[in-house]
Order: structure tokens, then C-alpha cells, then sequence
């Protein structure tokens, strides 16, 4: 994995937290009750439900590998830190898109707690990147395969 850090809100913390406790208290022992029963129903070689079970149990522990890497590496975005008026991890940031006439409101966080369906965007998504450092008033330009999108910053909290 790399070592960049992972930005998040104090929210986005507590539900990365929330899920890896859930996985490694609730999630394992269902696995794990799963798995004994697997075990109990005879062959090995054509038992299904086994190898299902042995696939989800690689996936949480996956899950769970990763949940820790990302709290570790963590740096919370706390809002007195962020500069006002700025665009960056953990504003919310009101654009509309040149030739539209309605706003649009996003909220900038980091990619581990990205969710483009809830107003949430990355600061590495291409929007994310084109309004950071930016004031409202500004234009962010984000480069498409069928030309620039032109997005006009209408406010920045």
C-alpha cells in the first residue's frame, strides 16, 4: 500500500471505525459459525457452502487489512483547520456547471469516505482536483474526453 495519508472527516473516522469493529467482532463470528457448519456436512471436495464461506472469510479479512491501514494512516480534517474560503479537504463547496442553470453542492473529503450519490466528492477525483485552492468567484475546469467542463464557484463554507 502506499504512504499517502488518507484524509478524513471526524465522521467519515468514526464509520471506518465502526465498520472494522463490526468486522472483526460480529462479522468473524458469523464466519466462523458458518464455516464449522460447512465442515460438519461431509465432503470436502464438492462442499460449496465451504468454499463460499472460505471466499467471504478471505474478503473480510481483506476488508479488515485495509480498515486498519486507512485509520493508521489517517489525518483527520478538523473544521477550524481548514482555511476559509479556500477550497480544500472539507468544505462544501456550491459550483454550477457553465451552460446549466442549476447549482450544484458538494462536500470535498477524502477518497476513503467519497460518495459522488450523497454530494460527497474525492480530492483526487478529477472535480475534487480542479477545485482545490480555489476561492468562490473562480472557475474550476475539469478536462473530459469530449472537451473541458467549465464549473463556475458560486460559494465555498
Amino acid at each position: 500500500m502506499s504512504n499517502r495519508p488518507v484524509y478524513l472527516t471526524p465522521e467519515g473516522y468514526a464509520a471506518l471505525e465502526q465498520e472494522l469493529n463490526y468486522l472483526k467482532t460480529v462479522r468473524r463470528q458469523e464466519l466462523a459459525n458458518r464455516l464449522h457448519e460447512a465442515l460438519g456436512e461431509g465432503e470436502l471436495i464438492e462442499n460449496a457452502e465451504l468454499e463460499d464461506a472460505r471466499r467471504e472469510q478471505a474478503f473480510v479479512e481483506g476488508r479488515i487489512l485495509a480498515l486498519e491501514e486507512q485509520l493508521r494512516k489517517a489525518i483527520i480534517i478538523e473544521e477550524s483547520s481548514k482555511p476559509r474560503g479556500i477550497v480544500g479537504v472539507g468544505s462544501h463547496v456550491t459550483i454550477q456547471e457553465q451552460g446549466y442553470d442549476t447549482p450544484e453542492h458538494y462536500y470535498v473529503v477524502g477518497s476513503a469516505e467519497a460518495d459522488p450519490t450523497h454530494g460527497k466528492i474525492s480530492n483526487e477525483s478529477p472535480l475534487g482536483k480542479a477545485l482545490l485552492g480555489k476561492r468562490a468567484g473562480d472557475k474550476a475546469v475539469v478536462q473530459a474526453p469530449d472537451g473541458d467542463i467549465v464549473f463556475n464557484i458560486l460559494a465555498v463554507d
